[in-house]
């Protein structure tokens, strides 16, 4: 087996087993609190963490096969916006949540795991173990269609049921113009990732065709 397939599978493995250890201990927690089974699963699913990571279960999982209803996870743009969206997640947690919670036990595996394991482990995945230079700033507008269709999905549960995944989309509280300039700023933030993200790969694009 190839150190490339060894570190897919790893990450496949990995991701997947926490995901389902994060799952059980939401579903556990909503349960104890009185939400039936289907209002948990709709608080499990609202948080970006837990759809991010299962991204990049999927483009592991295509990485090891040949489904063809994986193809798109088999695109350098969506590994790229990938890229660039673990980055966000790991310095928005740290910076902006991580202080709000001292989870211990196995919520402090599943924490660490998801925010900075993963996150991580999949950047230097994408920077060592995959093609460039097929990328171009033409991308960056498809790559955003994820982050906003997650704010749409967030946000419309949030009007329904008074509850928001993260602080700063919190409308009850901050108002929807504060919510507005917030969402704003992070989609800066996400365009500038991405470009970030597109620089690299077309770098990393010309210096292997240069060593050829």
């Amino acid at each position: 087996m190839s150190l490339k397939r060894l570190v897919t599978l790893l990450g496949l493995v990995v991701g997947a087993a926490t995901l389902m250890l994060q799952f059980y201990l939401s579903i556990q927690l909503r349960l104890a609190k009185g939400d039936n089974l289907l209002a948990a699963l709709w608080f499990f699913f609202t948080f970006f963490t837990i759809l991010t990571n299962g991204m990049l279960v999927l483009i592991y999982l295509s990485e090891l096969t040949g489904a063809r209803w994986l193809d798109w996870w088999r695109a350098s743009a969506t590994r790229a916006m990938m890229a660039g969206i673990m980055a966000v997640v790991t310095v928005f947690y740290h910076v902006m949540l991580a202080g709000l919670w001292q989870p211990t036990g196995l919520h402090l595996v599943a924490d660490i795991v998801l925010h900075y394991v993963a996150p991580l482990c999949f950047i230097a995945w994408w920077l060592l173990f995959q093609p460039h230079g097929q990328l171009g700033w033409r991308d960056i507008p498809s790559m955003t269609v994820f982050p906003l269709a997650y704010l749409i999905w967030a946000m419309f549960r949030g009007a329904l049921v008074g509850e928001y995944p993260y602080p700063i989309l919190e409308a009850n509280t901050l108002g929807y113009g504060q919510v507005a300039i917030n969402c704003l700023v992070m989609f800066v933030v996400f365009v500038t990732l991405f470009a970030v993200a597109i620089g690299i790969d077309r770098l990393l694009g010309r210096r292997r065709t240069a060593q050829q």
